[in-house]
């Protein structure tokens, strides 16, 4: 019989506990009492004031169970837990929410891997529970760590370690999910919880990382790997994770993602950083990308002095970020990705430079650091060049002039870079370095006029380089200018120099040309002639140089060549023949015959382009000619491997040469001006040749002594100009009856003119001058122009510069400097 004690103090007893006590069967094994759960409920929803005692003794009995290790009760007391909290939404639950809490702590706290897992699936169901009011004290800080603790268990058993890390992930979720849907979700963003939450997630994606990097990538998981499946579960979770970020708490987020990357050193190589900022970049919102940016930015300022693969796994996560956020909107960062990519690109240049001179200094080969350093400079020109090309029109061209601003020209110091560092090799390097920057960027860029994508403020830093001793430098600066003019994507049908049969299969495409860009060309055209001109002419070409030269060449024809435009481009052709044939600047024979060839092939083109057929005869005659005795002229047998160069140059037949003669008879005769190419082409003067570090730009002097009467008549005008100049030398060679004596004379002159000093060859000119003025002014009223004055002037033309003339008894020969 049972005691009549037991029985009276059982019925004394509050009737919550009562419920509470029936709902328990003798054996655990039986499970939870579902008929007495329905009255404990019912009793719960009728009296919500009792639900914090019946939740406080719940935690009782299951702290008591769960340190007598009685698992079963545990399970039934939880279940119960579970039902009244599903049930019961009244304010009065908040204190139930502690003692609920409290015994899902407990549970987390044991050693026993199952309770564990028991305590989280709890907390999950709690926090997809909606509260009809926020918590004001309540905090989650215990479960953070807790469950960030779960997520890098270390339980010899693998299956029941996968399942402590899976509870752990979920329980971070559900963390997330409850304080973001709080009116306190702030909380959460604390830097002293995200330094938790982000790495047990990185933790648990990186691992799965390290498998799909052998196996190949990973197929779309079904719903139960993502259950089963701890990276897919992390990913996912990281992802809500960041799609929940705001503007104030982004940051919070992503310094983490940098604290795991750099303690597991997983930069390099840098695959699961690529993977994770992807993630990054798609999760969060669209406004936003420009925090991840700055954030990467400043991680490598902060990483600067780091190993060159360090550095270039930085720079190609930023590549990925910046190819995602470039197709959105990036305010204000751009400018200040450039400026660091561009600071980090004089860094390598110097690094590389500093460990070349040790090297040396110490004969050690750094060969491999060295690559590493270019594999930083390759990735930030990548990076430059990708972010570039998918900025708008407006936004490319500033950072063309941002770029162009900092390639440091000898001479100038209009760059913004700090270079005093670097020395001679390293400023090579990093010119090189920024010109690839730009190409890259100027990459596909098609303005409507070439003076948008050719102002004068950055043509003229632009062709500064293209006349350095560097043939690299003079290449990349000419394909610059391709990816400019080149608004029709022609240049991939010019590509190589040759002869080009019939140039109407080539498929041209262009248009009529504008007025802006005609305006253009009557600005900036000598410029451009001159520097193609010069740079024909620079002793280390390659054949890639001649290749470019001549595309830059067709391609001023196709885009902006009126007919005006085509008769300077004609003398341009004609004068660089007639450089090679004098060989005034003393080129090698393979650079001379280069130079016949690119004539050659342009002229061709030319021809075939203006389709006069008189022309076109021309042009094809001497080809042919060529072909049979002089084949080195062409670029077809030049440009080939082991092609025999002749000795000499100087006894070849006119008839391999582009007569201006017959050209001018054969354009004037199809309506062309051909008045111009009776005139010699001579390069304008600027002072690009002493800032480019030219050897020589003394190639020849001319000395004009100008003198111009008025109404003096037709058949009495004496010649004006006593000169010896380029076009002096060629009529020489063209004239066959000319006696030896004669062009050693000539010879002399040049030679003295050469190297003679200027003082002694300047008052040779004024005493020269000053007879003629003696002599005519006797009899006529002299008229001299420019500028108007009653003695001669005097022009000095020194090679690549001709200086202005000045009326010879004002001339002050010490203000004067030929270079």
């Amino acid at each position: 019989m049972p005691c009549l004690l037991c029985c009276c103090c059982s019925a004394l007893r509050p009737r919550y506990k009562r419920l509470v006590d029936n709902i328990f069967p003798e054996d655990p094994k039986d499970g939870l009492v579902k008929a007495d759960m329905e009255k404990l409920t019912f009793y719960a929803v009728s009296a919500p004031e009792k639900l914090d005692r019946i939740g406080a003794y719940l935690a009782e009995r299951l702290s008591r169970d769960v340190v007598r290790h009685r698992s079963g009760y545990v399970l039934i007391a939880m279940e119960a837990l579970d039902q009244l909290l599903m049930a019961c939404h009244s304010q009065s639950i908040k204190p139930f929410v502690e003692s609920f809490l409290h015994m899902v702590a407990k549970l987390l706290e044991s050693g026993e891997p199952k309770l564990q897992v028991l305590g989280t699936n709890s907390f999950v169901k709690f926090a997809n529970i909606e509260e009809d009011t926020p918590s004001y004290h309540r905090r989650y800080d215990f479960f953070v760590s807790r469950f960030s603790a779960m997520c890098h268990s270390c339980h010899s058993d693998p299956e029941i370690r996968t399942e402590i890390r899976i509870a752990g992930i979920r329980g971070i979720q559900g963390v997330v999910r409850k304080t973001v849907n709080d009116e306190l979700r702030a909380t959460i963003w604390e830097p002293q919880h995200m330094d938790k939450i982000v790495p047990s997630l990185l933790f648990n994606m990186q691992k799965i990382e390290e498998v799909d990097s052998r196996i190949g990538p990973p197929s779309s998981p079904s719903v139960a790997d993502k259950e089963e499946n701890p990276a897919v579960l992390a990913e996912n979770c990281f992802r809500e994770l960041l799609g929940r970020a705001t503007f104030g708490n982004m940051n919070n987020a992503v310094r983490p993602v940098f604290a795991h990357l750099d303690h597991h050193k997983l930069w390099d190589p840098n695959e699961f950083a690529v993977h994770c900022f992807k993630i990054i970049m798609y999760s969060i919102q669209a406004q936003y990308s420009h925090h991840v940016i700055q954030e990467i930015l400043g991680h490598l300022d902060a990483r600067k002095k780091d190993s060159p693969r360090v550095r270039a796994g930085i720079i190609q996560v930023l590549l990925e970020a910046v190819a995602i956020a470039a197709k959105g909107s990036i305010g204000p960062t751009v400018l200040e990705v450039f400026n660091t990519l561009l600071k980090h690109l004089r860094f390598s240049v110097e690094f590389e430079a500093n460990d070349s001179q040790q090297g040396s200094v110490g004969s050690i080969t750094l060969t491999s650091k060295d690559n590493d350093e270019k594999i930083v400079q390759n990735a930030i020109i990548q990076t430059i060049g990708f972010f570039g090309s998918n900025l708008p029109d407006y936004q490319r061209s500033e950072i063309m002039m941002f770029i162009m601003g900092k390639v440091p020209v000898f001479g100038t110091s209009t760059h913004t870079l700090d270079i005093s560092q670097l020395g001679d090799l390293g400023t090579r390097r990093i010119q090189i370095m920024l010109l690839r920057s730009l190409l890259m960027v100027t990459s596909g860029y098609k303005a409507k006029t070439i003076v948008t994508a050719l102002p004068g403020s950055f043509l003229d830093p632009l062709l500064s380089p293209s006349l350095m001793e560097d043939y690299e430098l003079r290449q990349l600066v000419l394909e610059v200018m391709h990816n400019l003019i080149d608004r029709h994507d022609n240049r991939a049908k010019l590509r190589g120099i040759r002869i080009i049969p019939d140039v109407a299969d080539l498929k041209i495409k262009r248009e009529k040309i504008c007025r802006q860009d005609t305006s253009f060309m009557k600005k900036n055209g000598q410029q451009l002639y001159r520097h193609i001109y010069l740079g024909c002419k620079e002793e280390d070409n390659v054949q890639k140089n001649y290749e470019l030269l001549y595309t830059s060449l067709a391609l001023i024809t196709i885009e902006l060549a009126n007919e005006e435009v085509v008769i300077d481009l004609i003398r341009l052709a004609i004068a660089l023949q007639d450089s090679a044939v004098v060989n005034e600047d003393s080129l090698p024979v393979f650079h001379r015959c280069g130079i016949m060839a690119l004539v050659a092939a342009y002229l061709n083109f030319v021809s075939q382009m203006i389709a006069v057929p008189a022309f076109c005869q021309h042009v094809s005659k001497v080809i042919e000619i060529r072909t049979m005795e002089a084949p080195y002229f062409l670029p077809e047998h030049i440009f080939r491997d082991k092609c025999m160069l002749p000795k000499s140059l100087e006894k070849h037949d006119k008839n391999l040469y582009f007569l201006t003669n017959k050209i001018a008879e054969s354009l004037g005769g199809s309506g062309y001006s051909v008045e111009r190419l009776s005139v010699p082409y001579v390069p304008q003067v600027t002072d690009e040749d002493r800032l480019s570090r030219r050897k020589s730009i003394v190639d020849t002097v001319s000395i004009q002594v100008d003198i111009l009467p008025h109404n003096m008549p037709s058949d009495d005008v004496v010649s004006n100009t006593e000169e010896i100049t380029f076009e002096a030398l060629k009529k020489a060679i063209d004239t066959n009856g000319m006696e030896e004596q004669e062009k050693e004379k000539r010879r002399l002159v040049i030679e003295k003119f050469q190297k003679a000093p200027f003082e002694e060859i300047a008052a040779q000119c004024e005493s020269k001058a000053n007879l003629l003025h003696d002599r005519l002014a006797q009899i006529l009223e002299l008229t001299i122009r420019p500028p108007p004055s009653p003695s001669g002037t005097l022009t000095i033309t020194s090679g690549h510069a001709q200086y202005q003339s000045v009326p010879v008894y004002e001339m002050k020969f010490p203000d004067l400097c030929v270079y």
